[in-house]
């Protein structure tokens, strides 16, 4: 049988309150550049929708979302974290990449269950998918392309 000793000043599980300041800071900044760029995104798609399509629609509004937002993040949300610019540039990328074919997928699943989906309709499954989208990419965000240099 083991147990435990409690000693004066002896902490069991060590607590680092800077790291979880500093993860709070990068969350509430991450989720108002999120909101703003997804309200910007939603924005442009129900814009564009009529003209070009869902697809296209949907691909020009990320596009022209997505480099301000990752700008943002990094001039506000991680501004006290440093990356390399390859590692930024590729970033860029890789969340174009990812949400243009995760949105094309999602916009293509909700019409291959829904005839003739309304844009409101549509705006809203992309927005749904855009959180879930957000958490991977905070997560990225955070953990490689702005990673704490190993001391």
């Amino acid at each position: 049988m083991t147990t435990t000793r409690w000693a004066p000043g002896h902490q069991l599980i060590k607590r680092a309150p800077q790291r979880h300041h500093e993860l709070g800071h990068h969350a509430a900044w991450y989720l108002v550049a999120g909101g703003v760029t997804t309200g910007l995104q939603a924005g442009l798609f129900l814009l564009l929708r009529p003209e070009f399509g869902s697809q296209i629609a949907n691909l020009v509004a990320i596009a022209l979302t997505t480099v301000g937002n990752t700008e943002f993040h990094r001039r506000v949300t991680f501004a006290d974290r440093s990356s390399q610019a390859g590692k930024r540039h590729l970033q860029d990328l890789l969340t174009f990449l990812f949400y243009a074919a995760y949105g094309s997928i999602v916009l293509a699943s909700l019409e291959a269950l829904v005839d003739e989906p309304s844009a409101l309709l549509e705006t809203g499954t992309l927005l749904a998918a855009s959180f879930v989208g957000g958490i991977a990419r905070f997560v990225v965000l955070r953990w490689w392309v702005f990673a704490r240099a190993a001391r």
